[in-house]
């Protein structure tokens, strides 16, 4: 099942304030996103994920990485996953007007 959120994705260069400290902008999208997130998914091999995201940007100079990391963290909050048995990752980037941004997975 593929799921889509309507949420700006978050950058990692927003998300934390020097090496440690979370941002307060990335306290509110994990809230926003645990929000978003079905309750529960299937999860056909919590072992081997094969995990495929795709970012809407409004801006063509966002960096298609940058927003792996904070998605994936919210991914885990959630679902209770551990992200070191993510074997596969596709990602993608759209180009969307201002205020269309989102992010969009599907668990394999």
């Amino acid at each position: 099942m593929e799921i889509k959120l309507h949420i700006k994705p978050m950058s990692i260069n927003n998300a934390f304030k020097g090496r440690k400290f979370r941002t307060k902008e990335y306290d509110i999208f994990i809230v926003q996103c645990l929000r978003l997130l079905p309750n529960k998914i299937e999860i056909p091999d919590e072992t081997n994920i094969k995990l495929a995201l795709e970012f809407g940007f409004s801006s063509k100079a966002s960096d298609i990485d940058n927003c792996v990391k904070t998605f994936i963290d919210c991914l885990v909050k959630k679902y209770k996953v551990d992200d070191r048995f993510i074997y596969e990752l596709h990602t993608f980037k759209t180009i969307v007007k201002k205020g269309e941004e989102f992010i969009r997975f599907k668990i394999y």
